[in-house]
């Protein structure tokens, strides 16, 4: 599992949103098939326009099939069936510190592998 900090120097969402597709291609390119995606949550406590934008990139991704699993943070354990399906296909995820930690700053993406 590789991370990606998208909230690091406090990019727009227009820049995370770039930043994200071309991580997710080097990954692709280099046999990542899992990434943690660093996204904030926002100070208010209900999610930044950078959350918010970014799982909803990831969930488009899963439809053009770029993706096959978007795991919220807060669903990233083994206490949910997400969380615990993706760990089951990726056991190193469970070493990962955020695993059952519920951090709604995160989001897993599972990416597709070739066809």
């Amino acid at each position: 599992m590789r991370t990606v900090n998208l909230k690091s120097g406090l990019p727009s969402v227009d820049e995370a949103r770039r930043r994200l597709l071309a991580e997710m291609e080097i990954a692709r390119k280099q046999g990542v098939r899992v990434l943690k995606i660093i996204h904030g949550w926002g100070s208010s406590g209900e999610g930044g326009a950078l959350a918010v934008a970014i799982r909803k990139s990831l969930r488009l991704r899963v439809r053009e099939g770029r993706a096959s699993l978007v795991v919220p943070g807060e669903r990233f354990s083994s206490d949910a069936t997400e969380g615990r399906n993706l760990a089951q296909r990726h056991p190193e995820v469970r070493r990962d510190p955020d695993f059952n930690r519920a951090n709604p700053g995160i989001t897993i993406v599972e990416l597709a592998g070739d066809s």
